[in-house]
């Protein structure tokens, strides 16, 4: 389930890449699948274990083009170890809402780009966001959970102040927010509701077939009802 267009990103053989809150290491496995140079960064060392795994087992599965190489690091976002200008793509997806020091977050994410390089921004959008905030504190108001709300503008503003220069909009994942509002409406660790259970389950074998009539529905409702919003920038050369 990826949030970016990676041909947007213009992700290929030997593209310098990093995944800044990479998690479960989705967006890291779909570059390393096209041949770049692949860093998933993450401050859970823990889950960055089980992608290194699946980096290997790609590799085995004969999934990664010679050009492609993919190796992990744990970290902060807040001062990440590389030298100014070290990647081509610098992805953060899902991972600004969480810290408290965004400005700075975004100038690390700008400083590690060079010149010319693409980054792309991802965080939930402000509307579903808003409707979860109001269904459920459990949502939200926990240790590592989500901070704030961002607006699309605002956040493109902060991303511009430091240097960049906005591309393109879009937006992701319709068919999830339905979901995340049953989760809030019954209780966010409620796992015997039938009806999130089945939504689950829905969503589940979308991902797995995708099936042509749950594709034409996402795209028509990501403009209204998008989970996420997608940014895109280039740093001036």
């Amino acid at each position: 389930m990826l949030t970016v267009d990676f041909d947007r990103l213009g992700v290929g053989p030997g593209t310098r890449f990093i995944d800044v809150g990479a998690g479960a290491g989705r967006h890291s496995y779909e570059a390393l699948r096209r041949g770049a140079d692949v860093i998933a960064f993450d401050l859970d060392a823990q889950e960055l274990k089980g992608v290194e795994e699946m980096f290997g087992a790609l590799e085995v599965a004969g999934e990664v083009p010679p050009t492609g190489t993919g190796s992990v690091q744990p970290g902060t976002i807040l001062d990440m170890p590389y030298a100014d200008g070290s990647f081509d793509v610098v992805l953060a997806s899902e991972i600004l809402e969480h810290v408290p020091e965004d400005d700075q977050a975004i100038s690390e994410l700008v400083r590690i780009l060079r010149p010319g390089g693409v980054l792309a921004v991802t965080v939930p959008r402000w509307l579903p966001e808003r409707v979860c905030w109001a269904l459920s504190d459990e949502y939200h108001a926990n240790e590592g959970g989500h901070i704030r709300i961002y607006k699309a503008d605002e956040l493109r503003a902060k991303v511009r102040d430091a240097g960049m220069v906005p591309t393109h909009q879009h937006h992701a994942h319709a068919l999830h927010a339905p979901y995340w509002w049953l989760k809030c409406a019954v209780g966010v660790n409620k796992e015997d509701s039938r009806l999130v259970q089945a939504y689950h389950r829905l969503l589940v074998w979308d991902m797995m077939k995708a099936p042509k009539a749950t594709r034409l529905a996402e795209k028509a409702l990501d403009p209204l009802i998008g989970k996420s919003v997608a940014l895109y920038f280039r740093k001036p050369a």
